[in-house]
């Protein structure tokens, strides 16, 4: 899954918060959802302009960050 073409970050938009496709819903806002127990396909419905593609997009996104993450010890 490539995310770069579905994960945008806009300054103006949402605080600069990675979003969908420049829509206003986030990376967040999804991975939430799925957080609190929402399946993709309560997801889908709820929302029918994302796509399962943009969900697998938000999860790679996480996943990426994660892996990105630095182990500072004090």
């Amino acid at each position: 899954m490539n995310y770069q073409n579905r994960i945008t970050i806009e300054p103006n938009k949402r605080s600069g918060k990675p979003c969908i496709r420049g829509m206003r819903i986030t990376v967040y806002d999804v991975l939430s959802y799925l957080a609190s127990g929402m399946t993709n396909q309560e997801i889908l419905e709820d929302f029918p302009y994302l796509t399962q593609e943009d969900i697998l997009a938000c999860l790679q996104y996480a996943s990426d960050r994660e892996r990105q993450t630095l182990v500072i010890q004090a």
